[in-house]
């Protein structure tokens, strides 16, 4: 799920910065190294001094003056309030769902949000392609704490060792995925951990992915 660009465009277009819809979204890619730097330096990836900085980076790199920074964030924040600003997902995303459920697998969700998670997968037009959604501020337990996957697995009616975890922050979902039991595949676009994790760089890779664990496996 990815801040929705043509709903960002039209915010910087108010505060007077002209940019494409395909240009916002490849600097954003970009500006998501600062949350990778910082998780790994320590932060949970949840702080709200990580993602003013996120947006900070963001807004200077799509050219936003200085001086114009924190009006662009007061902007976005109200946005965000008023209705989920991440509600933007790729679109092929549901077509690979509806691949992996064709190969026999079950889909679910399990995020780190703000209770609404549910609300932005049924905007992004994926949530009818998953079983159930476990959003953080509901349950009231984040990642990479254990108890949060473990509670996906018990929605699943599986043991820890029979799913399988896909995320994009490293300490965040692929190691608290594998510390809970899990085995993990990490969506990596950027090809920032291909020498420490399985990667992916797209959702659509994933198939295949699994298609080649299946015959690893002798399965």
């Amino acid at each position: 799920m990815y801040l929705d660009p043509s709903r960002m465009v039209e915010i910087l277009r108010g505060h007077g910065v002209e940019i494409a819809a395909e240009d916002f979204q490849r600097i954003e890619l970009s500006a998501r190294r600062i949350l990778h730097d910082r998780i790994e330096e320590g932060s949970k990836g949840t702080e709200p001094e990580l993602w003013g900085q996120y947006f900070l980076t963001l807004f200077s790199a799509c050219g936003v003056p200085d001086e114009g920074l924190h009006a662009v964030g007061d902007r976005v924040r109200e946005a965000h309030q008023a209705e989920h600003l991440w509600t933007f997902s790729l679109p092929h995303t549901g077509e690979v769902m509806g691949r992996l459920r064709d190969d026999g697998y079950r889909v679910a969700v399990i995020s780190n949000a703000d209770g609404r998670m549910e609300g932005a997968l049924a905007a992004a037009g994926v949530r009818e392609h998953v079983e159930f959604v476990i959003d953080s501020e509901v349950v009231g337990v984040e990642k990479p704490d254990p108890k949060i996957f473990e509670a996906g697995c018990r929605a699943l009616d599986l043991p820890p060792e029979a799913c399988l975890y896909v995320g994009d922050l490293f300490p965040v979902d692929y190691v608290g995925a594998l510390a809970a039991g899990l085995d993990a595949v990490l969506l990596d676009p950027l090809g920032l951990h291909e020498a420490r994790a399985n990667t992916v760089t797209d959702l659509a890779e994933l198939p295949a992915w699994l298609a080649g664990r299946r015959v690893t496996a002798g399965g």
